[in-house]
């Protein structure tokens, strides 16, 4: 199963704001799905309504079919999350490697069916997939941005979800790793439904083959070459739009 998310006319109020007004969107795998937008316009409430955590005021969200709103136990016996750094607690004494296999613990009930082998050779395939081994044994605290985030995408693969979202991945990163990062999460779209939040959508769009615009609710979903049009998306962000030599640039800040 590569992965399918329904949204079903969804509409998601935050402190009795609406963030999400009623939208309805349907996504299957594989592929790489970025969402975009200004600043607060309500990406990564759009991840966290898919993941469950967060219940909307109306609507419905189906995740291979099964309905999950509000419900991130149901959600994530599809979906691998990812949310953004700033969110993850680094002193926490545990290992890359003990991180990784604390994810895969916690879903084998009863854990008679995995023996405590099996789950530390499955985590090690699952940080090698990620490129994170040389550091497997290393405490998390000590690891870097780049370093923890790939850490982070190997706990949510190790199960092998057909979905996986991926909240700002590269937020955090230098320059060379950003790239890294984005050609080993083409690479995982190849085979999965991927969704990643992201305020540059030049870096994904080579690989993306849907780009969802929001900003309170959903203004834009089409390939690249359709969305990336400047016209379009200066609806949306107004004056942040600029255009250097036909390339697209967004003047924003860190996404919300």
């Amino acid at each position: 199963m590569t992965g399918e998310i329904e949204l079903r006319e969804v509409e998601v109020k935050l402190q009795e704001e609406v963030i999400i007004p009623r939208v309805s969107l349907k996504l299957e795998g594989p592929g790489l799905v970025t969402v975009i937008g200004p600043n607060g316009s309500g990406k990564t409430t759009l991840l966290r309504t898919i993941m469950g955590l967060i219940k909307p005021v109306h609507g419905w969200v189906l995740v291979n079919g099964e309905d999950v709103t509000g419900n991130p136990e149901a959600a994530g016996k599809h979906i691998g999350y990812v949310p953004q750094l700033s969110a993850f607690n680094k002193g926490f004494p545990i290992t890359a490697r003990e991180l990784v296999e604390s994810s895969l613990s916690l879903r084998l009930k009863p854990l008679r069916l995995r023996t405590p082998s099996e789950i530390r050779e499955a985590a090690i395939r699952a940080l090698g997939a990620v490129g994170a081994l040389d550091y497997a044994d290393k405490p998390i605290s000590s690891l870097s941005g780049g370093q923890l985030q790939r850490v982070l995408i190997a706990r949510a693969l190790v199960w092998d979800p057909p979905i996986l979202l991926l909240d700002e991945p590269v937020s955090a990163i230098d320059p060379a790793g950003k790239m890294e990062m984005v050609e080993l999460i083409a690479k995982l779209s190849r085979e999965k439904l991927v969704l990643v939040a992201s305020h540059d959508p030049g870096i994904y769009a080579r690989d993306s083959k849907l780009i969802v615009v929001v900003n309170r609710g959903i203004r834009l979903a089409g390939p690249p070459s359709e969305v990336l049009d400047p016209r379009k998306l200066a609806e949306v962000y107004g004056d942040s739009v600029m255009l250097v030599e036909k390339c697209v640039h967004l003047v924003d800040g860190h996404a919300a």
